[in-house]
């Protein structure tokens, strides 16, 4: 939903952007002029559950239309914040299940600084003491090395993507998919949501695909980490824009799809949750 300047492509100044993000004094994220507006508007249509792989600290940096949000999913999955803090229930869970699975962050990160050096590596990052990320200079990077590196994590339950400048080492056990689950579960038994709402999902990379999976419709822009690998799915539509406009066309299709996807039975607020990445 949100893009940085450079992600935003040829036509941001037409848009009339709008910042949603400052960070070290000075501005960093956008929407567009229209996509804020629809952004605040969708909130009278369904549940807007902001996903992201960001941190809480992160994610807490961006001023979104229609915020704040009673849900929210950061950490990839692994922090669903309620009333913008993280719940300590789903947390004990993570860390319990990735406990079982693999090796710890620590552990991961220790190996990966062995395998990295400062000629093409700017930073080695942490991130909510759950998963680990390089910002890479993508000319000097090694071009076998995610290969080499994901053939080391795999076997030990975790995975590795790439996104532009940022190489992602996460571990199986945290998902947006589940955080969304849990989330949905706890919105359909406090009847926020009807039994029978449906989720509707937009995403453009690696780390989105179990959510774009799990939800009954979804959406994902013709850029990014999916367009560079042709990712297909038969529920998964795609945009006919790029860049900072594709968020207009996505938020287009949330409108459309929450009012279009109603039981009988459901006042307009119960018909659907719609997830939202970045």
């Amino acid at each position: 939903m949100i893009y940085s300047r450079t992600a935003a492509g040829e036509r941001f100044a037409a848009t009339s952007p709008v910042c949603v993000e400052i960070y070290n004094d000075a501005p960093l994220s956008y929407l567009t002029a229209t996509a804020h507006t629809l952004l605040a508007e969708l909130t009278a249509h369904a549940i807007v559950v902001p996903t992201t792989t960001r941190t809480p600290a992160q994610y807490g940096r961006i001023d979104l239309p229609s915020g704040p949000h009673r849900y929210a999913v950061t950490s990839n999955g692994g922090a669903i914040l309620v009333d913008g803090q993280p719940d300590p229930v789903w947390r004990d869970h993570i860390d319990r299940i990735g406990a079982a699975a693999g090796p710890p962050v620590g552990a991961v990160v220790d190996e990966l600084a062995g395998r990295v050096n400062d000629s093409w590596v700017r930073s080695l990052r942490t991130a909510d003491d759950l998963f680990c990320y390089l910002v890479v200079d993508t000319d000097q990077q090694p071009g076998d090395f995610v290969a080499e590196w994901r053939g080391w994590c795999e076997p030990r339950g975790w995975n590795v993507s790439q996104q532009g400048r940022k190489i992602y080492t996460m571990p199986n056990a945290v998902t947006k998919s589940a955080a969304v689950r849990e989330v949905h579960a706890r919105l359909t038994a406090d009847r926020t949501l009807h039994a029978d709402s449906v989720v509707l999902a937009a995403g453009d990379g690696v780390l989105d695909i179990d959510l774009l999976e799990y939800a009954d419709l979804a959406i994902r822009p013709r850029h990014g980490e999916l367009e560079e690998t042709r990712w297909q799915h038969p529920e998964v539509a795609v945009t006919a824009a790029r860049g900072i406009t594709a968020g207009e066309e996505i938020l287009t299709w949330f409108h459309q799809h929450a009012t279009s996807t109603a039981h009988p039975d459901m006042t307009a607020a119960q018909r659907t949750s719609t997830c939202t990445t970045s």
